[in-house]
């Protein structure tokens, strides 16, 4: 097993490559406006840390967010392309997954809450029975309209971080943003316990979780020019 795990969906440019017992190499960037620019070269990186070229890759692991609308889309094309010119599965995971099961790995204990900055004035967040379980379903949210689901219950990431009046028991000791080692150590004990295929993997499809509609909007009140 080698797998090349990714993930956009937060400010993090994250990449790593696991053996399916631990991750031989890994980058990870934080520039929201560059993840274009700085995928690929994180990939070229990481292969040659570890010695290993895309032909060696069995499986692509990839964070489907939820995410803002471009820079999520970036890690989703690159996983499905790779997957597709390889002819090797591709394996979606909630990135907010990826987020607690690198803070179980911390040391935290559950029950506990993951938030990420969703812009606008909302996370995106869930809430979590321990680093493997999943209470609910991602959601975004203003913070103050669910202050009383979330408040002095352990939280970690950017999302809590930024609206710390509202997520009381944030922790900062704890990941701020997803970690493609994380995601890759998270997919390869999934697939350890069975082939990875199938409806109860815990594996999504490679598709973008968007959870709300994009910015871009096709204007109400313009013209038809059409000629006569």
């Amino acid at each position: 097993m080698l797998l090349l795990a990714l993930d956009t969906a937060t400010p993090a440019v994250t990449v790593a490559l696991h053996d399916g017992t631990r991750a031989l190499a890994a980058a990870d960037e934080v520039d929201a406006r560059r993840h274009g620019e700085l995928l690929l070269p994180a990939v070229d990186r990481v292969l040659a840390e570890a010695g290993a070229s895309l032909g060696d890759v069995t499986g692509i692991v990839v964070g489907v967010g939820p995410g803002p609308y471009t820079g999520l889309r970036v890690g989703l094309m690159t996983a499905t392309t790779i997957g597709a010119a390889r002819d090797i599965p591709v394996h979606g995971l909630c990135t907010l997954d990826g987020i607690a099961y690198a803070a179980g790995t911390a040391g935290l204990e559950g029950p506990f809450t993951v938030a990420t900055d969703a812009r606008r004035k909302e996370v995106y967040w869930a809430r979590y029975a321990d680093a493997r379980t999943r209470l609910t379903d991602p959601a975004v949210d203003r913070p103050a309209d669910i202050a009383d689901r979330v408040a002095d219950v352990p939280a970690v990431g950017a999302g809590a971080r930024l609206y710390a009046d509202t997520f009381t028991g944030v922790r900062h000791d704890m990941p701020e943003h997803v970690s493609a080692a994380a995601l890759a150590a998270l997919a390869a004990e999934r697939l350890g316990a069975g082939d990875g295929t199938g409806p109860d993997t815990g594996f999504l499809p490679p598709l973008p979780l968007y959870l709300r509609r994009p910015d871009a909007r096709v204007p109400a009140n313009y013209k038809v020019v059409t000629p006569r």
